[in-house]
């Protein structure tokens, strides 16, 4: 059990990991005093619906009961914590997250990994993920640390211990590109870089080595890279073949881990369709044909709206004031497609390319590109949960699962900004106030 003290004397918790197969699992408790929160707000967004007047109560890192107020009895001792003018959620799941990157109008990508060193990166990572608890979000999946390594494991592992504040992390480590497809490339061409952005390996032997390295590391995802900008004119083509792709997916699976794939083309998520990955990344030229192919595999999309957005305006575009950018009018066909289809929708904003603790941004831009507010709920929700197969844990308001929650003043259905406006969060029973830098309650 790990303790937490600062100004006040804090309610004891015991850390989730995610086992093998990127499922949170929860340690049992052993002695110590039990706490019971009874909270009282408005409302209670479930991870499905909306329902007014709800109660939940929370048991030491776990919510006990939930519901109207004649079903949830609070035992004697009972802390009562009322919520007036207030929406509570289930702690929000960030789809598509860098904690080892920041946004690339500070310092660019190449600078990135080329020029910081892993000790400030990691430093930064920390305060990353500090931010992305503080701003409602208790569980984020990582895709990539982008030329650091395995550092993501280990500050996945610095969270569950109490070491520092942050979220439940699902990592993928390295990811996997063909030779020649990746960066940094910001040297001489007959130079190899001293750090790569990612791992390379290509056919069968070399990937499914690769794989198994990342799981010995303790990966619990697989990214792979389907398409990059290498075509002529570095426009973005396909990278891997079908076969070797279905390699990545066999091999992965053969130890219960999904395959993550980041595909902008039509041709690239062609090719993950066939291989069965489970989540597509961006699906910037996705159709109506490739998002119901997706659709039948049962294949979830992540658009990351908010990183193309926010590379526009690091390029010069003036949001609101100049005409949309043609890539920004390719997203919202392509999203309108998506949504058309029925294909289910990630909540995923490729943080890392804009602020840590803006995450709500990508929730902002698919109710802006035409998604109702209730869906966008779900998507950062339930629908995340049951995605990265973690909803045995966390993406409900639900009795038996950890006590991950986010309240938020209004109500975010009727305006989706309201998700900013956090007045605590809870994980695992701790609450966290957004103006300290530690828990309290």
């Amino acid at each position: 059990m790990r303790k937490y003290c600062c100004l006040f004397l804090l309610l004891s918790s015991l850390s989730c990991f995610f086992s093998t197969s990127a499922q949170i699992a929860v340690r049992p408790q052993h002695g110590g005093q039990d706490t019971f929160y009874l909270l009282r707000p408005d409302r209670v967004f479930d991870g499905q619906q909306m329902q007014e007047g709800w109660l939940v109560l929370v048991h030491n890192h776990l919510i006990e009961a939930v519901g109207a107020p004649g079903l949830v009895k609070a035992p004697p001792g009972a802390i009562t914590i009322d919520l007036k003018g207030t929406t509570l959620l289930p702690g929000l799941i960030e789809g598509h997250s860098h904690l080892f990157l920041h946004p690339y109008n500070e310092d660019s990508w190449n600078d990135q990994v080329l020029k910081e060193s892993r000790a400030e990166r990691l430093a930064r990572a920390t305060v990353h993920a500090r931010r992305t608890l503080l701003a409602g979000f208790t569980t984020v999946r990582d895709l990539g640390t982008e030329g650091a390594g395995y550092d993501d494991v280990g500050l996945k592992r610095a969270i569950e211990k109490g070491i520092i504040p942050g979220p439940h992390m699902i990592v993928a480590t390295r990811a996997i590109v063909a030779t020649g497809s990746y960066g940094p490339k910001a040297l001489s061409y007959d130079l190899e870089s001293p750090v790569k952005g990612a791992a390379e390996a290509d056919g069968r032997d070399a990937l499914i080595r690769e794989i198994r390295t990342q799981i010995g590391k303790g990966a619990d995802i697989i990214k792979i890279y389907a398409d990059y900008r290498w075509g002529l004119n570095k426009k973005a083509a396909p990278t891997f073949t079908v076969e070797e792709l279905k390699t990545a997916v066999e091999a992965a699976g053969s130890s219960g881990r999904p395959v993550v794939v980041h595909a902008s083309t039509m041709e690239g998520m062609r090719r993950a369709i066939q291989a069965g990955v489970a989540t597509i990344e961006h699906g910037d030229e996705g159709t109506a044909e490739i998002f119901a192919q997706m659709k039948e595999k049962g294949i979830a999309l992540c658009p990351t709206l908010a990183a193309g957005d926010a590379i526009e305006q690091y390029d010069g575009w003036k949001k609101g004031t100049d005409p949309d950018p043609d890539d920004i009018k390719k997203k919202k066909a392509s999203f309108t497609a998506a949504l058309v289809s029925g294909v289910t929708i990630c909540m995923g904003g490729d943080v890392g390319v804009y602020t840590h603790g803006d995450n709500a941004r990508e929730m902002e831009a698919m109710v802006a590109y035409g998604m109702k507010p209730l869906d966008v709920l779900r998507s950062a929700t339930s629908v995340n949960a049951d995605v990265f197969r973690i909803n045995g844990a966390v993406g409900r308001v639900k009795p038996g699962l950890l006590a991950d929650l986010l309240v938020v003043e209004g109500d975010p259905v009727q305006d989706i900004s309201r998700i900013r406006k956090v007045k605590w969060v809870m994980k695992e029973g701790i609450i966290y106030y957004p103006g300290l830098s530690t828990p309290g309650h």
